[in-house]
């Protein structure tokens, strides 16, 4: 949904993000994010890179793991 929600100002897309939390709860979902911030609180997160899964976990683990996800979540959180 990063697509579709990135012409909307901070507090819809929080209000959209917050409805599909609702949605998804006890269920399986899969959720293709170029945006992380949307997929923080994902039970696991997969980094992908040329087809190949290069990393797995929460958020938290990830980003104490140091590697290509808390490269990009560092990378964006900057902008």
């Amino acid at each position: 949904l990063d697509e579709a929600t990135s012409n909307l100002d901070t507090e819809s897309e929080s209000y959209i993000q917050k409805s599909l939390q609702e949605l998804m709860k006890d269920r399986t979902t899969f959720v293709i994010a170029h945006r992380l911030s949307t997929i923080i609180k994902a039970d696991q997160i997969l980094v992908i890179e040329d087809g190949n899964i290069v990393e797995r976990g929460k958020h938290d683990e990830l980003i104490a793991e140091k590697g290509r996800y808390f490269d990009l979540y560092t990378y964006q959180s900057r902008i």
